[in-house]
């Protein structure tokens, strides 16, 4: 496929681009619905379908991408997918709601969930920085993508935990993956097939993805860094930005900022664990200076959903302009 796209005319290029975008945000979608059936049919609790298997598959384009890149060498879209993915979902996509509607902030998510989003990136930072187990430094390698899927199941645990003590207490628990009744039982055949075809979706839409856009970056002359921070991953986090601008048109946006920081754990802890634990990723300055500026994002979005437990529309205004600034420092740099 590589040598296919490296060869094509620009204008296919950028059609395959999209294509690989489709394959990738359909692909999740047969995925996690073939795979929810299949827990629902073996008696899973939906708190635990919803807290793993959906939860997972909202970050599986990002994790296919992630590591369709860095086994191909293509280390700082690796990281930049990721990173630029998380930006997105808290500037834009929680920025648009609050623009759109208030969007009320849950206790937990001020007190343990966007701090412990905070320790994420902090941890990546370190790690990335200090290079474990790789003398040139300034890498992820097998190493530190272990300690990352280690966070990983351990925070996926603790969630399960509480969402079931919740639930045993009689509270209202709020899951992506909803009631009983919104996980579509479907046959054991017609699941396998989503399985299956699901995955193959996702693996060919990451590599078309990979290869397109390295050769977009390479023809216009732009970093892999740049076309990881802007194309690749506002194209793996559309679907999010047009159901939060649903949800917010229906004045339904109380679980957006929650989701969105959830979303954001998942990108760093089990796509770049995954990809890192795979092949190791180098990392280079701008990724660095990257991730402290998704640092100083969130500090900015912990500040304005804690000052009275909601965001608005200024904030929210705020919020995209920020985006918008970041945007052109990383063209002009």
């Amino acid at each position: 496929m590589e040598k296919f796209i490296n060869n094509a005319p620009f204008a296919l290029v950028l059609v395959l681009l999209v294509i690989g975008f489709v394959l990738l945000i359909k692909g999740a979608d047969f995925f996690v619905e073939g795979s929810s059936s299949v827990a629902k049919r073996l008696h899973v609790p939906s708190i635990i379908i919803g807290l793993t298997i959906v939860a997972m598959g909202t970050s599986l384009p990002e994790t296919a991408v992630s590591v369709s890149a860095s086994l191909t060498g293509n280390n700082e879209l690796a990281v930049s997918n990721a990173v630029g993915s998380n930006i997105f979902n808290l500037m834009v996509v929680i920025g648009v709601c609050a623009m759109l509607a208030t969007v009320h902030v849950a206790k937990e998510t001020i007190r343990r969930d966007i701090p412990f989003s905070l320790i994420c990136a902090g941890l990546l930072l370190f790690l990335g920085m200090i290079g474990l187990g790789d003398k040139s430094g300034m890498t992820l390698g097998h190493l530190d993508g272990v300690i990352l899927l280690g966070c990983f199941a351990g925070y996926i645990f603790y969630m399960i935990r509480i969402a079931l003590k919740a639930s045993r207490e009689g509270k209202k628990v709020e899951i992506e993956g909803g009631s009983d009744e919104d996980i579509k039982l479907i046959s054991v055949p017609m699941s396998i097939l989503f399985i299956v075809g699901g995955a193959a979706a996702i693996a060919i839409g990451g590599d078309v993805t990979v290869d397109a856009a390295s050769r977009i970056a390479s023809d216009l002359g732009m970093s892999q860094t740049l076309i990881g921070l802007t194309i690749v991953s506002i194209g793996t986090s559309l679907p999010e930005l047009v159901t939060s601008i649903v949800a917010a048109r229906k004045n339904e946006v109380d679980m957006a900022l929650g989701n969105a920081i959830g979303s954001n754990v998942f990108n760093i802890l089990m796509v770049l664990g995954i990809a890192s634990a795979i092949s190791p990723i180098s990392m280079i300055t701008e990724n660095i200076i990257d991730l402290g500026v998704l640092i100083v994002f969130t500090i900015c979005v912990w500040i304005f959903a804690g000052t009275r437990r909601k965001i608005g529309r200024i904030e929210g205004l705020c919020m995209v302009a920020f985006y918008v600034a970041f945007s052109v420092y990383i063209i002009i740099r």
